[in-house]
């Protein structure tokens, strides 16, 4: 009998290792039967690197420059004639389309569930700070406070005709917060429409990872920058990411000097109270569903206090972050959701 149970064992190992031999076999051959496409550019004010396995050669530049054309001509504010420029200078007869549609509407999620962190309607303010394609201006308190008073996005409507309303026409909109990440979602829904299963996107930093990268037979491998190196690149850690997408910001690299004082200034701009955010904050990364989502929290967090930004993952468990930020004696600390520490390799 007891023979008998190890010859029977020793049947089931051996299918067991037959199987995974085949599977490996089989997992080979697939790779080798994988073809890996790349494009490369600039775009949006940075660069791209799009990776993308398929069976066969195929090249989808023509459709990534198209997204990327749509969205400039739909929300950048550097470009004179595209819809949310005219918008800005108090065309109300714009109807705008699906895209700047889909990226109000989630604005407005992000700005109601922060409290108001995230506002696209800053843009008077990031235009007054020098980091806009308007002009930049002297600023003192009470300028400060008399450009708030066109700032909030409980200010301004999407109507059912596709139009917008502004409370006051000085109010100025700036997606380039969410923008980006929003394209990199627009051009992972091109790749699921081509019915390609593995692929990531990069842009400026933003990524959004979709099956695995099978010519390796691993995940995708990410990192994430150290916000100490202002000048060159470290990574602070690196994670493997599959169907997720991730985004980051930081003050470490986007910042302006006073030519005159040679105070730093830095990106972050806080909405409620309208002056750049030096706050202990130095970078987040945060990983969602979709890449704009991940944007718009990653740059809203870089302006809420520490507390305030746990208290929000609690509630929404769909986000995970990873927070680098100063204590008070000035030692640099992190915080990591548990879901986004499962993530790390190293």
């Amino acid at each position: 009998m007891w023979i008998m149970m190890v010859l029977l064992k020793f049947r089931i190992w051996l299918f067991v290792l037959i199987g995974l031999g085949g599977f490996m076999a089989s997992c080979k051959q697939d790779a080798k039967a994988l073809v890996k496409n790349t494009a490369f550019g600039g775009a949006l004010g940075t660069s791209y690197s799009i990776t993308y396995l398929t069976r066969e050669e195929l090249n989808l530049q023509r459709e990534i420059d198209s997204v990327f054309e749509v969205i400039n001509n739909s929300m950048s504010t550097y470009i004179p004639d595209s819809d949310i420029s005219k918008i800005n200078r108090g065309d109300s007869s714009i109807v705008v389309d699906k895209m700047f549609q889909e990226v109000f509407e989630l604005s407005k999620e992000v700005y109601m569930n922060t409290d108001g962190s995230f506002d696209p309607t800053v843009g008077a303010l990031v235009n007054a700070w020098g980091f806009g394609p308007g002009k930049q201006v002297e600023l003192d308190s009470s300028k400060v406070d008399s450009i708030l008073q066109f700032v909030g996005f409980d200010k301004v409507r999407l109507t059912n005709s596709g139009t917008v309303i502004k409370n006051d026409p000085r109010i100025f909109f700036d997606f380039n917060a969410i923008a980006k990440g929003y394209a990199i979602d627009r051009l992972a829904e091109i790749m699921d429409q081509k019915d390609i299963e593995n692929y990531l996107i990069e842009v400026g930093g933003e990524i959004i990872a979709k099956g695995e990268n099978k010519l390796k037979q691993k995940s995708w491998i990410v990192g994430i920058d150290d916000p100490q190196i202002e000048e060159g690149r470290r990574l602070k850690l690196t994670l493997q990411l599959r169907d997720k997408a991730m985004a980051s910001s930081g003050n470490y690299r986007k910042y302006r000097v006073d030519s005159i004082t040679g105070k730093k200034y830095v990106h972050t701009i806080d909405p409620k109270t309208g002056y750049t955010k030096n706050a202990n904050i130095l970078a987040v990364s945060v990983i969602a569903n979709n890449c704009a989502k991940a944007d718009a929290y990653a740059t809203a967090f870089m302006a809420m206090e520490l507390s305030e930004s746990i208290k929000l993952l609690d509630v929404h468990k769909e986000l995970n972050a990873y927070i680098i930020y100063l204590e008070e004696d000035g030692e640099v600390t992190e915080f990591m959701t548990p879901e986004f520490k499962k993530l790390v390799v190293y």
